[in-house]
C-alpha cells in the first residue's frame, strides 16, 4: 500500500469527522454568504483546528470570496484548501542534514511515541543509505534503553547506551566519539521527557546541547519534537511548553491513524510557525514519512 492510501486509510476518523460536517454545511445552504463562513468556521474549531487558527482561515477565506467574487460551493472549497495548505507550507519539510555528522535531537514528553519515532526515522534515513548512531539519553524511564535498542535492530542502526540512571549528558557524548570513530553520518539522541518539572528538563537538555556544541560545533542540528495527535489542543500546549524550553526545528506528529483531531496539525503550524518534518499512520517500522501538505489535505477533505 502506498503511503498516500495508509494516509488516507489512517485519517479516516479525521476525514469523517471534518468533511462530513464541511458537506453538511454545504448541503444546508443555496448561497455563499457570512452566515455560511461562520458555520464553517464553527465546523473548523470543533474539528480541533483551534479557534484563532479558524479564524484566521475564515478571514482569508472571507478575503478571497469577496476580491474574486466566488459564488459557487466547489470554488469556496477550493480556497478553503488553498488557505490551509498556505499555512502549512511554512517551511519545506526535509531535515536539514548538510553535514557529516549531522545531530538530530528528538524532544518530547511521555508516551507519545518518542522511541518508535527515533526508531522510524532512523529507518528512514538507513533506507538513504546514511550510516546512523542512535544515543539512548532517556535514561529515566524505565525500558527506554531497552525499547530503543530493539528498535535500532530494526531500523539497521547503531546504538550507544548506557545503565538506567546514567547522565544522558554522558551518553551523548560517547555517541558523538561512536559517531566520529565510525564515520557515521547522522547522529539522533533521544531524551527524557518529563515535562512536569520544567526546570530539570531545561537543564538537561542544556547540558545535551553544550556537549553536541563543544565536540561537533559546525554539525547541522535538528531539533524534532514529538507529538501525539490523539492530545488534540493539549498538543499546541505542549509546543509552547517545549519552545521555552529548547529551539524547536519541526515536529513529528504520531498516531493520525485513529484519531478523529487530525485537523490539530493546521493549529499547531499556524500558531507556532514551526513546520511538520514527519507524520505516523501506524505501527510498523515504515509508517512514517515526510510530511506533505498537499497529500495531508487531500486526505481530510
Amino acid at each position: 500500500m502506498s503511503f498516500f492510501n495508509k494516509l488516507k486509510q489512517g485519517l479516516g476518523k479525521t476525514k469523517s469527522s471534518l468533511d462530513e460536517k464541511i458537506n453538511h454545511v454545504f448541503s444546508a445552504f443555496r448561497k455563499v454568504d457570512e452566515t455560511l463562513l461562520e458555520e464553517l468556521e464553527e465546523v473548523l474549531i470543533m474539528s480541533d483546528v483551534g479557534m484563532q487558527t479558524s479564524i484566521t482561515i475564515i478571514d482569508a477565506l472571507r478575503n478571497r470570496i469577496k476580491k474574486e467574487k466566488i459564488e459557487e460551493e466547489q470554488d469556496v472549497r477550493r480556497i478553503l484548501k488553498e488557505i490551509m495548505k498556505e499555512i502549512l507550507e511554512v517551511e519545506k519539510p526535509e531535515l536539514h542534514l548538510e553535514t557529516k555528522p549531522s545531530v538530530i535531537l528528538v524532544v518530547g514528553v511521555n508516551g507519545v511515541g518518542k522511541t518508535t519515532s527515533i526508531g522510524k526515522i532512523a529507518n528512514h534515513l538507513v533506507k538513504q543509505g546514511k550510516k546512523v548512531v542512535v544515543a539512548a539519553a532517556d535514561t529515566f524511564r524505565a525500558a527506554a534503553v531497552e525499547q530503543l535498542e530493539i528498535w535500532a535492530k530494526r531500523s539497521g542502526s547503531i546504538i550507544v547506551k548506557k545503565e538506567e540512571g546514567a547522565d544522558p549528558a554522558s551518553v551523548v557524548f560517547d555517541a558523538i566519539q561512536k559517531t566520529m570513530e565510525i564515520g557515521a553520518d547522522v547522529l539522533i539522541c533521544d531524551t527524557a521527557g518529563r515535562l512536569h518539572n520544567k526546570k530539570y528538563l531545561m537543564d538537561e537538555l542544556a547540558k545535551i546541547k553544550k556537549v553536541i556544541e563543544k565536540e561537533i560545533p559546525e554539525a547541522s542540528k535538528e531539533v524534532l519534537l514529538v507529538l501525539d495527535a490523539e492530545t488534540g489542543q493539549n498538543a499546541i500546549s505542549q509546543v509552547k511548553a517545549f519552545k521555552a524550553t529548547t529551539d524547536i526545528t519541526g515536529i513529528i506528529l504520531t498516531k493520525l491513524d485513529g484519531t478523529a483531531k487530525g485537523g490539530v496539525v493546521i493549529g499547531i503550524v499556524s500558531e507556532n510557525q514551526i513546520p511538520i518534518k514527519f507524520i505516523g499512520v501506524g505501527e510498523k517500522i515504515d509508517d512514517m514519512e515526510v510530511f506533505n501538505a498537499q497529500e495531508f489535505l487531500d486526505a481530510i477533505i
